[in-house]
């Protein structure tokens, strides 16, 4: 949001459920930093929306969104960047709110060469270059962020 000339017209969303503990933390620092300003959150359950996981049962996540995103710009907010498939299914499940005019995507953890799809962040904590084979895992602590 630091290059954010209309705060008033900017959501932020996090991704359930990873995306939330981000984006709750996020949210916290901005409304401390900008108190005047009431910044629009919510956050979005993309279980029916993702293509990759489709033979299990799955249960959902709960969904927030009490305002429109109609016309907004919507900064998406995950934990970890991998395949692209997550933001792809976030972004499906956007237009169920409304057409956004832009949308940003904020994300704790860049895994840069393991994208399906053409999808990149705006706003990264740390990049990391991993293969396949590894394993990226956030464990959030009470005042820190532990990677594996």
């Amino acid at each position: 949001m630091e290059n954010d000339v209309q705060p008033e017209n900017t959501v932020v969303i996090g991704i359930q459920p990873r995306g939330v503990y981000l984006s709750d933390q996020i949210v916290k620092e901005i409304r401390q930093e900008l108190p005047e300003n009431k910044i629009q959150y919510g956050k979005l359950d993309i279980t029916f929306y993702r293509d990759d996981i489709r033979k299990e049962l799955h249960v959902a996540n709960h969904t927030d969104i009490p305002f429109s995103i109609e016309g907004k710009k919507v900064v998406l907010i995950d934990d970890v960047l991998y395949t692209g498939r997550t933001i792809r299914a976030a972004l499906d499940a956007l237009l169920d709110f409304g057409r956004p005019a832009k949308v940003e995507l904020c994300v704790l953890i860049d895994r840069r060469f393991s994208r399906e799809f053409p999808i990149q962040p705006d706003y990264v904590g740390k990049s990391i270059d991993s293969i396949v084979t590894q394993k990226v895992k956030v464990e959030w602590n009470k005042r820190e962020v532990i990677l594996y």
